[in-house]
C-alpha cells in the first residue's frame, strides 16, 4: 500500500507545536520512497510473527508502515530510545553497544519520525510508551501530543529507577525516569493492573470481619449519583433511593446479594454493600512506579547489555496494553527484555535494532538465558563463536523453543 495520512489519525492539532530547525512535515515523512538496508535476522511465515530485524529502524519503519499485513496491526509499542546522553555505551565485557551522541533539535526530529511512523503501525485501540529520562522527556512530550493528539495522553508515570546514590553535586539524588503513555485513539484497549495488598495496607482499607466466615470486609454504598426512572429508581425493601440517586443494581439483583449475605444491615436499618478483600485483585496501580529497579543486586539476572530495562516492568505494561495473541514492537530492542516479556506471555512480537552486539545478546539471551548480577562473567570462546552474527542469522531454533 502507499503510506499517507490516514482518515481520522492525529495531526498536528493542538494549540500550539514545538519548533526547531530541521523539522520536516508528517506527509514528507509519510510519503517519501528511499533506498533501505536491512536484514530480516528471522522472519516465519508471517511477518507479524516473531520478526527481529538488523538495521535503522527508520528504514525497517518505513517499509513495515507501507506493509498491508502489517500497518494498524500493532496492539502495542514500547521504546527505550537513545536519551541524548552524548556518550559510547559497551557491554559488561567491554564490547561496544551503540553512541547516544544525537542531542538537541536533532534528537527530537530522529525520535519524530519514527514515532509518526510508529503511530501508523498501531491498531486503532492500541498505545505506546516512550520510556526517557529528563533531559529530553518535556521536548518529547510536546512532539507526541502533535502526532497522538493531546486527548490521547494517557499517563506520565515516574519510576524509581535505582537505590538512592551519594551526590557531591549541587542537586537531589537522580533516581528515576520517565514513562510517555499514550493511545493511538480514545478507544484504547487497558487491562487495568493492580498491586498485591500488604497486609498493614488490607487491614486498614477492610476493617471488618465477618463473624461466620472470618472473611475480611468493607461498606461501601448500595446508591450513586443520578435519578433513573426504571428498576434501579424503584423501591427496594420499603425504601426509595435517597434523593437525587439510584440503586446500583436492580431489586432483584440486591436481593440475590443479600440472600448471599453480601449486604451489611446496620443498626438503624441502613443497607451497605460488603466488598471481601479475598476477592479484592490488590491496588490500582497509580503513575508513580517504585517497584522496577533495574539490576541492583548480585542476584538479579541480567545479558550484561547496558541499559537494559526491568523485566517485570516489561511485562506490566504489555499485560496492561495487550491480551495474548496480540503484536508487540520494539524499535531499540537492545537486550531483547520486550521480546522476551512479551514471549513469556504468549505476545507475538517485532524487534529492531541496529546495533550487532543487541542482536547477538537477543539470539543469546533466548538461546542461554541470563545470568545473576554477580555471577556474570564472558562467555567461553565456543559459545561466543555458536553465537557469531554471520553463523546465526540463518537459523531459527532459539525461536521455535518460545512457540513449542
Amino acid at each position: 500500500m502507499a503510506v499517507g495520512v490516514p482518515a481520522g489519525a492525529a495531526r498536528s492539532n493542538t494549540e500550539f507545536e514545538i519548533s526547531y530547525k530541521g523539522k520536516i512535515s508528517q506527509a514528507e515523512i509519510l510519503s517519501r520512497v528511499r533506498p533501505k538496508s536491512f536484514r530480516v535476522l528471522h522472519q516465519p511465515d508471517h511477518p507479524t510473527d516473531n520478526t527481529l530485524y538488523f538495521g535503522d529502524n527508520l528504514d525497517i519503519l518505513e517499509g513495515l508502515a507501507a506493509d498491508d499485513r502489517l500497518a494498524g496491526q500493532t496492539q502495542m509499542i514500547y521504546i527505550d530510545p537513545p536519551y541524548a546522553t552524548n556518550s559510547r555505551f559497551s557491554n559488561r565485557n567491554l564490547e561496544f553497544a551503540y553512541e547516544d551522541t544525537i542531542d538537541g533539535a536533532d534528537f527530537l526530529e530522529f525520535l519524530r519520525q519514527r514515532l509518526i511512523l510508529m503511530r501508523e503501525l498501531l491498531s486503532n485501540d492500541g498505545a505506546i510508551y516512550v520510556h526517557l529520562d529528563s533531559k529530553m522527556i518535556f521536548e518529547t512530550k510536546l512532539i507526541m501530543d502533535e502526532i497522538f493528539g493531546p486527548k490521547n495522553f494517557r499517563s506520565f508515570i515516574t519510576r524509581k529507577k535505582s537505590n538512592p546514590k551519594n551526590f557531591s553535586k549541587k542537586q537531589f539524588g537522580n533516581v528515576s525516569d520517565y514513562l510517555l503513555f499514550y493511545s493511538k485513539s480514545k478507544s484504547m484497549k487497558f487491562n487495568l493492573q493492580h498491586t498485591p495488598w500488604t497486609e498493614e495496607a488490607g487491614n486498614k482499607e477492610y476493617p471488618y470481619i465477618e463473624e461466620k466466615t472470618g472473611r475480611r470486609f468493607k461498606k461501601v454504598p448500595i446508591h450513586a449519583p443520578g435519578v433513573r426512572n426504571g428498576a434501579t429508581g424503584r423501591e427496594w425493601r420499603g425504601m426509595l433511593p435517597p434523593p437525587g440517586k439510584h440503586w446500583q443494581y436492580t431489586p432483584e439483583r440486591l436481593d440475590e446479594m443479600d440472600a448471599k449475605g453480601e449486604i451489611y444491615w446496620s443498626p438503624t436499618g441502613n443497607p451497605r454493600r460488603k466488598i471481601y478483600l479475598d476477592s479484592a485483585p490488590g491496588v490500582a496501580m497509580q503513575n508513580i512506579w517504585l517497584e522496577y529497579k533495574d539490576a541492583h543486586n548480585q542476584n538479579i539476572k541480567i545479558t550484561g547489555y547496558p541499559t537494559e530495562k526491568n523485566l517485570d516492568l516489561l511485562k506490566t505494561v504489555i499485560r496492561a496494553s495487550s491480551d495474548e495473541g496480540d503484536l508487540v514492537l520494539d524499535a531499540f530492542a537492545g537486550s531483547g527484555t520486550t521480546l522476551e516479556a512479551s514471549a513469556s506471555l504468549g505476545r507475538r512480537w517485532i524487534g529492531i535494532d541496529n546495533s550487532s552486539l543487541a542482536i547477538k545478546t537477543i539470539e543469546d539471551r533466548f538461546e542461554l538465558g541470563s545470568a545473576k548480577m554477580g555471577d556474570f562473567r564472558p562467555k567461553t570462546a565456543a559459545a561466543q563463536t555458536a553465537l557469531d552474527l554471520g553463523e546465526r542469522r540463518a537459523k531459527d531454533f532459539w525461536i521455535k523453543e518460545l512457540s513449542d
